[in-house]
């Protein structure tokens, strides 16, 4: 059986025994029938309740978890974090995937860096992709078991992979780029998830 224990640790980005994500996680869990349940109602929360940065047109930058919901906003990096939080408070292994997408509509300005999570549903025994990115008109991610429902699909005809990888924390380089900026139009990348 694989071991799990890294998806279920806590770090300085995933930092669930924060006094905000874990009663964020118990309002959740008070509400939910089971296990399925609460993924799917942490899922949405994130998704749906907590704005994407740039959506909102706010310039907060939330730089883990607690911060998401302190500032009531993220990026997809920092709300992959809260929503592996939120899981892994109970005891829910969950982890981070990536994606090498466009800004624009083609890669006329350049490439970023998207995060999206991973979420290990024990009574299936296996991983399953979810985005909480946020929605809005041409995103449309939703919560399935069985089939991806991805805020994004890749365009390699324009440079885009999906990496289908499963991290049990944020990439070293995106945690810096969150700690040094103070600004959200500060956050870019240039740079590949697989070097």
């Amino acid at each position: 059986m694989e071991d799990l224990s890294a998806y279920l640790k806590e770090s300085d980005c995933i930092d669930y025994t924060n006094p905000l994500v874990a009663e964020k996680a118990n309002q959740l869990k008070a509400i939910s029938s089971n296990k399925l349940d609460y993924i799917e109602k942490a899922y949405k929360f994130v998704r749906d309740e907590i704005p994407h940065t740039w959506d909102a047109k706010l310039t907060v930058v939330s730089k883990n978890a607690s911060d998401v919901l302190k500032n009531k906003t993220g990026i997809c990096w920092t709300k992959s974090c809260l929503l592996a939080a939120l899981l892994r408070a109970n005891k829910i292994p969950a982890g981070i995937s990536y994606q090498y997408l466009t800004r624009a509509d083609d890669a006329s300005d350049g490439y970023i860096i998207h995060a999206l999570n991973t979420v290990y549903i024990d009574s299936l025994q296996k991983w399953i992709r979810l985005d909480a990115r946020g929605n809005k008109a041409g995103v449309n991610a939703q919560f399935s078991l069985e089939k991806e429902i991805l805020a994004f699909p890749a365009r390699p005809e324009f440079g885009e992979k999906d990496y289908r990888d499963n991290h049990c924390d944020l990439d070293l380089r995106l945690k810096e780029i969150l700690k040094t900026s103070s600004n959200i139009l500060e956050v870019r990348t240039d740079f590949e998830i697989e070097d």
